[in-house]
């Protein structure tokens, strides 16, 4: 791959893992999740990347897609269990990370530490030409092994350039999936462990957008809006709060967008049984025989 390519991979994963770490050290009771969020991500801008989508704030049976909004004043509370989900991009390219803190207890280690050792040994055995299902399997023994059970309807992802999920998908289970992984790709790889069912549902809109369609509105203020989102996130996810910076309509001008089809809304995930669920993650770039975890 081209070398410039491939600083822009590692500078990205650098940042995002540095981004992670300040965020799961700033969740504490009492502090908002809009603080850490705000901070993370200009974090990453103040480094020299941009954030590659929101930062996911995921509390207990959530396990992805809640970022906070513009006005949120949801604050972190004593024992809640919070995924800290990052991305950076650099040219489009992608470092995506994620852990899990729990505030002021230390109830649920066990289930912290499932997702964890899952992701040392998935990074352990992931090599050039392994198939998915390989990897899935190992992430599925490491969860049970430590008395919970993998979410198997979450996965980890390819990545290409301004595409956070390129159309491989890495299991946290054995599915027989005999697609491999090979040199040159850019792989998320991230386990989710729970004392649920290991099953993940659509709940509410979570605050985060894509773009779908790109088309006009027939609207002026959505169709402004459109054009500034391409322009600042490409192809990337986005959110209301950075939409409310760049629009002072940007309420409203979103509700077109999404009741005309031209942009998707995340739902947030929650588990299917409201079981706890932890998530550690690294993005991994596959160089020949060497396996480069980006993000630590």
């Amino acid at each position: 791959m081209n070398e410039d390519i491939v600083e822009c991979i590692l500078k990205a994963g650098k940042i995002a893992g540095e981004a992670r770490s300040l965020g799961a050290s700033m969740v504490d009771e009492n502090v908002r999740l809009l603080d850490v969020a705000e901070e993370v991500e200009a974090y990453i801008i103040r480094k020299g990347a941009k954030p590659a989508f929101p930062a996911n704030l995921s509390i207990n049976n959530q396990a992805a897609h809640y970022t906070p909004h513009s006005q949120d004043p949801l604050k972190f509370r004593k024992g809640d269990l919070v995924k800290v989900d990052v991305g950076a991009q650099v040219n489009g390219y992608i470092g995506d990370t994620a852990e899990t803190v729990e505030v002021g207890t230390k109830t649920h280690t066990a289930l912290i530490e499932a997702s964890a050792k899952a992701l040392e040994m998935a990074l352990n055995t992931v090599t050039d030409n392994i198939a998915v299902s390989a990897i899935g399997a190992v992430v599925e023994r490491a969860i049970q092994s430590n008395g919970y059970v993998p979410v198997t309807n979450l996965t980890g992802h390819s990545m290409k350039q301004y595409n956070l999920h390129a159309g491989i998908s890495v299991p946290n289970y054995d599915n027989g999936d005999k697609t491999k992984v090979s040199s040159g790709m850019l792989v998320a790889i991230e386990p989710f462990a729970t004392d649920g069912a290991g099953e993940i549902d659509n709940g509410k809109p979570g605050n985060i957008y894509r773009i779908l369609r790109d088309r006009s509105a027939k609207d002026k203020g959505a169709d402004e809006l459109l054009q500034k989102i391409k322009d600042n996130f490409n192809t990337l996810p986005f959110c209301e709060r950075w939409c409310a910076a760049i629009d002072s309509n940007a309420q409203t001008n979103l509700k077109t967008l999404l009741r005309r089809g031209i942009i998707y809304s995340y739902s947030i995930l929650n588990e299917v049984k409201d079981g706890l669920v932890s998530q550690k993650e690294h993005t991994v770039y596959l160089d020949g025989s060497k396996t480069i975890v980006t993000t630590r």
